[in-house]
């Protein structure tokens, strides 16, 4: 795929074009003119995407490196059809933009919602929507098509991720032993026997919206894929504390049926997936210091919970 023309260099360290409001604009001129002279604003530069806010319901979402592309597309094709299973909000995209203005990737409009990321928000304050959370994943974990979207990172069997994900958390110190622990667990748990079922792919903190207290969207589709459910639900070690993620639990259950026997290897395997989760999300502390408190957090818990580590 082509490099971009985008002007500008990128402002992320992950991003290989520059996106900002002026590009947004030219854009919106070309392919939507109505909208064209609305204000606009960057509002978020994540690690795959910018959002620049349009107006005062509107955001366009632009990929920012090509690795970004395809899963722009996923969204495309098959959020539409997944946001009629969820009892919160989820970005569909209302309108879709092709390349243009030295900038050559498919692109989206989406609705813009209200509220707080939940990686700005105080962890104990994230316990008070738990079952929101498990309501929300347990309506989206149902049996997904054949032709779902592949994904070699999210909702594979553990152990076709043990080798990098061992070095990746070959690190010291007793946090380091209590992650590889807990992915050692995970990967002796059993597997998931069920069909797979349509995953979010990456509901950490800072793609859920909250606001007073509750849970109220939830954002970026990108990595939607199909599988085992446990990677979705290592996001219980990345938002709550102990007792908030126990009712996590219980309500995912209660909703799946799911048995005691698998959901407590579901349970362990999902906790191995949190630990591989803490390298990645504290990568960046400055462009995104939210994520790195998330991930101290994942691992303030795992400790709690595993108990001392030993070499």
């Amino acid at each position: 795929m082509a490099p971009t023309r985008a002007r500008g260099r990128p402002r992320h360290p992950l991003h290989e074009v520059a996106v900002d409001a002026g590009l947004v604009g030219r854009l919106l001129a070309a392919q939507h003119p109505d909208l064209a002279g609305l204000p606009r604003r960057v509002a978020s530069r994540g690690w795959d995407n910018v959002m620049v806010r349009i107006g005062t319901v509107l955001a366009a979402r632009l990929p920012a490196r090509a690795q970004a592309v395809p899963l722009a597309r996923n969204e495309h094709r098959w959020l539409p059809g997944l946001a009629a299973l969820l009892p919160v909000p989820v970005p569909v995209p209302v309108r879709t933009g092709a390349p243009g203005e030295g900038y050559d990737w498919p692109w989206s409009v989406v609705p813009w919602f209200e509220g707080t990321p939940a990686d700005a928000v105080p962890a104990g304050d994230r316990d008070l929507w738990a079952a929101d959370l498990a309501e929300v994943l347990a309506a989206l974990h149902v049996p997904a098509p054949r032709e779902a979207p592949a994904n070699a990172f999210r909702g594979v069997p553990m152990t076709m991720r043990d080798e990098d994900v061992r070095a990746r958390l070959g690190v010291d110190g007793p946090g380091g032993l209590v992650l590889r622990r807990a992915w050692a667990a995970g990967v002796d748990a059993p597997a998931w026997a069920g069909p797979p079922l349509w995953l979010h792919g990456d509901p950490h903190p800072a793609n859920l919206l909250t606001s007073q207290g509750r849970l109220t969207a939830v954002l970026d589709f990108g990595d939607l894929t199909a599988g085992d459910p446990a990677s979705d639900l290592a996001t219980a070690w990345l938002c709550f504390g102990a007792e908030a993620r126990a009712l996590f639990f219980e309500t995912y259950a209660a909703r799946t049926g799911l048995g005691a026997r698998t959901l407590e290897a579901l349970r362990r395997r999902a906790r191995g997936w949190a630990a591989a989760l803490v390298p990645p999300l504290s990568a960046h502390p400055g462009e995104h210091p939210g994520l790195a408190a998330v991930a101290a957090h994942a691992e303030e818990q795992l400790v709690a919970e595993l108990g001392p580590a030993t070499s």
